[in-house]
């Protein structure tokens, strides 16, 4: 699922706003799944863009722009990954909901997409057994959340009277199994025996993966890599003495080590299930390990002025700030919680030097930015977290991650301006405790959720208004800095840019240059639509090393979905194109 809204709580699942890049990472993931002869899921078919109300919301959009964005990203995933399995999500599209949805598990999947496996539904996503069973359902996945076992005795009788063919439940035995035998499950024996895992080599990885992610967002007067000549650092808050913070829901772990904070909800859809919960992966030991020759201490951050008192104290202040996220609950405010923005404010007014690393499941607002010189995304960095950071701001690693996802300058900025259906939830959890006889009754009708911007969804929606967020998709910065020279841009019947990637610094580092695309507007000035990503690749660069790449745009995203074909169109004419460091990168523009 594309990420649209900012606040959604389940953003840090997700792989950002653009369906190049969600498509292309899910269909990697997918792959290296099943390599293991496991079957993977992609979910959610389609449009779980929010969590509020996410049983009853009803997404509505139109067919092309459906097409160019969510789908889009389904359809690179499916055809790159190829899953056993696709999952219907909780709520409905375009009024049916998402598992009796014919439209996308038969039209879009299963006919024009030519998809072999199985759709299996969400756990309580099932609501009916003919019509799911006829719109393309082939397996009640959630028994123990849905109101009846639509697919047993029901379904049997429903083959039985006709209602569905028996065509239909021979098609989801072919496409279970079809999904079992294609991924290598169907033919795998279980091992005779459980084979030692090796627990250290997988804690690599995600430490890997983490330092890969983390996104050095601001670093004004290279205030990092944190100096040698620091001596007396102080780090602020977060509970970065225990660990590092992780994201709330069904996926959710707890790894080797345990946790060393696990709170469980009083309240909210996300009680039953979800925990506030730490990775115990401490930066302060990890920074403490990684810088011998300074005096490393924490303060909690709970009082304020203790806080700036200890940062003026020191040679450096880093500042650890947190938002938990969860399945099932959308954050109310992009700001932080818990008074964490006075806190780095109060900091930073203290300690010139100062860090704020975010921990947090996707964008919050940050009115200190002006005072604060060096800012670290860090999201959720997993078991190996502390250590990531610890890496990352000591300069053993280069930073090199980039923004999956716009960040807003206000909330004011987004599509939406606020969770949609919130206020009717609150109405609804107000009257239940005002009942508590009758709490189970009083449930949250459904409500519809119109996605004004369409296709348009992330940075093009900024790019549409004209509006400057405070950082733009596909930004990261570097210790080291890359140059794009030489390009050349060929069109036809594949658009490609070749050019140098040149690391005009002092050290080794990875650059993601990206390709951004539209066609040309009828005037030459300036592009009919907002520019789309159309390519982008990683590479590493010694100081001094330049390498020639090729970016070949993919054509969907050069296309527009035409309903009246029905298909994929590309326009003949000139086209614009922006080789760019992040979404708003117009520096290098180019045309064919």
């Amino acid at each position: 699922n594309l990420t649209r809204d900012p606040w959604n709580g389940r953003n840090f699942e997700y792989l950002g706003e653009d369906p190049l890049l969600a498509g292309s990472m899910a269909g990697a993931h997918i792959a290296g799944v099943q390599s293991n002869h496991i079957v993977s899921t992609v979910k959610h078919l389609a449009l779980n863009a929010q969590e509020t109300g996410r049983m009853v919301v009803d997404a509505r959009i139109g067919e092309a722009d459906l097409r160019m964005s969510d789908l889009l990203a389904f359809q690179i995933a499916i055809e790159r990954g190829k899953p056993g399995s696709v999952m219907c999500a909780y709520n409905k599209v375009n009024g049916d909901w998402a598992c009796e949805n014919k439209h996308l598990m038969t039209d879009v999947l299963k006919r024009d997409w030519g998809y072999r496996g199985w759709v299996m539904s969400d756990w309580g996503a099932v609501h009916s057994t003919a019509k799911a069973a006829n719109a393309g359902l082939d397996q009640q996945s959630g028994q123990e959340l849905d109101k009846a076992i639509y697919f047993g005795a029901p379904l049997k009788a429903a083959v039985a009277d006709g209602s569905v063919s028996r065509a239909r439940l021979d098609d989801m035995i072919v496409r279970y199994l079809t999904g079992l035998i294609e991924t290598g499950a169907y033919d795998t024996p279980m091992p005779a025996a459980e084979a030692p895992i090796p627990y250290a080599r997988h804690a690599t990885v995600a430490q890997d993966a983490a330092e890969a992610g983390i996104v050095l967002l601001k670093n004004d007067r290279d205030m990092l890599p944190i100096a040698l000549t620091a001596k007396r650092i102080v780090l602020i808050g977060g509970r970065a003495d225990v660990g590092v913070l992780s994201g709330g829901g069904s996926s959710q772990v707890r790894s080797v080590g345990g946790a060393p904070i696990e709170i469980p909800l009083t309240s909210g859809a996300a009680m039953s299930f979800a925990r506030y919960t730490y990775h115990a992966s401490s930066p302060l030991k990890a920074i403490t390990a990684a810088m011998p020759g300074a005096v490393v201490t924490f303060v909690d951050g709970k009082d304020t002025d203790a806080a700036a008192r200890a940062a003026r104290d020191a040679d450096m202040a880093i500042v650890f700030a947190t938002q938990w996220t969860t399945e099932a609950q959308d954050v109310p405010t992009l700001s932080l919680p818990d008074n964490q923005n006075a806190l780095i404010a109060a900091v930073a007014k203290a300690q010139p030097r100062t860090v704020a690393v975010l921990e947090t499941g996707g964008p919050v607002l940050m009115p200190w930015i002006d005072a604060v010189p060096a800012v670290l995304q860090a999201w959720y960095p997993g078991q190996r977290g502390g250590e990531a950071i610890a890496n990352i701001l000591t300069g053993r690693v280069s930073p090199s991650g980039r923004l999956p996802i716009t960040f807003p300058a206000a909330a004011s900025q987004a599509p939406r301006p606020a969770p949609v259906g919130l206020d009717r939830l609150t109405s609804v959890e107000a009257q239940a405790a005002a009942n508590p006889a009758n709490a189970a009754a009083i449930q949250l009708e459904s409500f519809p959720v119109d996605y004004v911007e369409g296709a348009d969804v992330g940075y093009r929606w900024y790019e549409k208004q004209r509006q400057r967020p405070l950082f733009a998709f596909g930004h990261g910065l570097s210790f080291t800095s890359f140059a794009y020279r030489n390009p050349v841009v060929t069109g036809g019947r594949r658009l490609s840019v070749t050019f140098d990637v040149v690391n005009t610094g002092r050290r080794a580092g990875a650059d993601v240059p990206q390709i951004y695309v539209a066609q040309a507007a009828a005037d030459g000035a300036g592009t009919a639509t907002p520019m789309r990503l159309a390519g982008f690749t990683r590479l590493t660069l010694k100081p001094g090393e330049s390498r020639r790449v090729t970016l070949t745009a993919e054509p969907r995203v050069v296309a527009q979905y035409d309903t009246a074909l029905p298909g994929w169109r590309i326009a003949g004419g000139r086209y614009r194109v922006a080789l760019a460091h992040d979404a708003a990168d117009r520096s290098q523009l180019l045309t064919t």
